[in-house]
């Protein structure tokens, strides 16, 4: 490998997607927590004016080092983003579990009945506020919650995931699993780029969601001898709570964006495996359930080939 490759590899990894996803989470609960240490704590109550009063002897070596650790630490960290992801979609112990799919069925069958409430079962024509909030609802509940009971998760996080994991490309014949790892360099330029930024901001607030939630039990234990300081915990608590309720919002983001990939480039995905294009509905559903059988299940794939340089029969 070549010096320039070498570069090239470092830019890769210390990208503007690590930049927001991974540093700067853990940077700022590491700053926090080196503040506290350095207020004197766990010995007693912090003392602030201590903690200023190091921050501002520190030297540039020293800052540099902190920085480097940070960056050392985020990098050891970014293989586990996925794992943190899948804790707050739900995957926990099946007793929590269990108790969290209860909870979330409950508020699906509410939004069910928000979307179908009984002035739409009548003879009367309902009014058009009855209709507009039914539609809301409605809209809620695809985006929401996946349309089987079975496939509902422990958080709601988890469920707008699976909703887009069930819906995405559905109506087309593709199974969103399979499908969009064949799909997705395949997307044009300012698709990709939609879909990568909305995807940067999910993973951004889902790991300073976790990042929060680590620092509220640090701080807790540095500051549980501290009296009524141990409040300062509540700190990176709001701080969680406000980044899971962005990472909510930014995956149905997500999911708006990964529907509209399915919408404007599943032709491609049948061009890029020489695959004729279907010339009415039925017929691509037809031909991608085939596709998807045999990527998921090594179903066998019988379609006929038609390549760049062969003229139609």
């Amino acid at each position: 490998m070549s010096p320039s490759d070498i570069a090239k590899s470092s830019l890769d990894i210390l990208s503007l997607r690590f930049f927001t996803v991974s540093f700067l989470p853990t940077f700022a609960g590491t700053w926090f927590l080196l503040t506290l240490v350095w207020a004197g704590a766990p010995g007693g109550p912090p003392d602030f004016g201590r903690a200023w009063a190091t921050t501002a002897r520190l030297g540039a070596g020293q800052v540099l080092l902190i920085v480097l650790g940070v960056v050392l630490i985020a990098l050891l960290l970014a293989p586990l983003q996925l794992a943190a992801v899948r804790v707050l979609e739900g995957r926990w112990p099946r007793g929590l579990r269990a108790l969290g799919r209860s909870w979330q069925l409950r508020r699906k069958r509410r939004l069910a009945a928000a979307a179908q409430p009984d002035e739409l079962n009548t003879d009367k024509p309902p009014g058009p506020e009855v209709v507009l909030r039914a539609g809301e609802a409605g809209t809620l509940l695809s985006r929401r919650f996946p349309a089987d009971d079975h496939l509902v998760r422990a958080t709601a996080l988890g469920n707008v995931m699976t909703a887009m994991e069930d819906t995405a490309g559905r109506a087309y014949g593709l199974d969103a699993v399979v499908a969009w790892p064949r799909l997705y360099p395949l997307l044009s330029d300012r698709v990709r780029a939609l879909v990568d930024d909305r995807r940067d901001v999910f993973d951004a607030s889902a790991r300073m969601t976790v990042t929060a939630a680590l620092v509220t039990i640090a701080t807790a234990a540095l500051l549980v001898r501290s009296g009524w300081w141990l409040l300062l915990a509540l700190a990176p608590v709001a701080v969680g709570v406000l980044a899971h309720g962005g990472a909510l919002r930014a995956a149905e983001a997500y999911a708006e964006t990964v529907h509209t990939a399915f919408d404007l480039h599943r032709f491609e995905l049948l061009k890029a495996l020489h695959l004729p294009l279907p010339d009415t509905p039925s017929k691509e559903v037809e031909l991608n359930r085939a596709l998807c059988d045999q990527w998921r299940q090594d179903v066998p794939f019988n379609h006929a080939y038609r390549h760049p340089d062969e003229k139609p029969n």
